[in-house]
């Protein structure tokens, strides 16, 4: 939780229910502690990034594959231009690009083998490099410690409804390296702990990224040449 937390900032909105903010319960925090080790254990989820822009929002649907933590997808730009549409796959250093002048709904399960131009994620600056480092997060090899995320302040918000899921909305703890980052992060999780939806704002965008699951049906993320990925 807090990797996420560090790389994530101010966010604003919350649930349809009323009530919080207040403390977790510790149902609650248990919760809260085990929904990035959920998308972990499921190997992968499908998901859609909503990445705000000035020059219109861009929309990356695909596939994370949290094992090996790697991202694939196509992007598609509303209220803009074409030029940044296509194929994208994403590593924790790396972001792999196949601009396509007419990018499919969905990106192919197999990656084309060739068209593909590499270069750096960056690390500030862009919304949408933001947002892919922010979405490889959300998995995690082991539940966050419980006990610490209510000490650190992490809340209950209300709840709410995704596709049908009845959720609570929680926001994260403060990241240990920034004091007072409580909240920067807003979680809408199942009574099992599965995450349906996360809201961050990246530092270059005054509207928040907004990351949703299962929106599609979720494929296995095969790697583009030269990618390898963090088995």
């Amino acid at each position: 939780m807090a990797a996420v937390a560090a790389a994530a900032f101010l966010l604003t909105g919350g649930g349809s229910g009323s009530g919080g903010p207040r403390a977790l319960t510790s149902d609650e925090a248990n919760r809260l502690a085990i929904t990035r080790f959920r998308n972990f254990e499921a190997r992968g989820r499908a998901v859609t990034i909503t990445v705000p822009g000035t020059a219109g929002e861009l929309t990356v649907t695909g596939s994370v594959d949290y094992r090996g933590k790697l991202g694939y997808g196509v992007v598609h730009g509303t209220g803009r231009g074409t030029s940044s549409d296509g194929l994208i796959q994403w590593t924790a250093t790396a972001v792999f690009v196949r601009p396509m002048a007419n990018a499919p709904a969905h990106a192919p399960a197999s990656p084309p083998r060739s068209g593909w131009y590499r270069r750096p994620l960056r690390s500030s600056g862009s919304a949408l490099d933001s947002s892919l480092a922010i979405a490889l997060k959300l998995g995690s090899d082991r539940p966050d410690n419980a006990e610490l995320l209510p000490q650190n302040g992490a809340s209950w918000r209300g709840r709410d409804r995704v596709a049908g899921h009845p959720v609570d909305v929680m926001t994260g703890p403060s990241s240990p390296d920034r004091s007072g980052t409580a909240g920067n992060v807003r979680y809408w999780i199942g009574s099992d702990g599965t995450m349906y939806r996360v809201r961050v704002r990246v530092d270059s965008e005054s509207q928040p990224v907004v990351i949703a699951f299962d929106t599609q049906k979720y494929l296995p993320v095969e790697p583009v040449p030269g990618v390898i990925p963090a088995r």
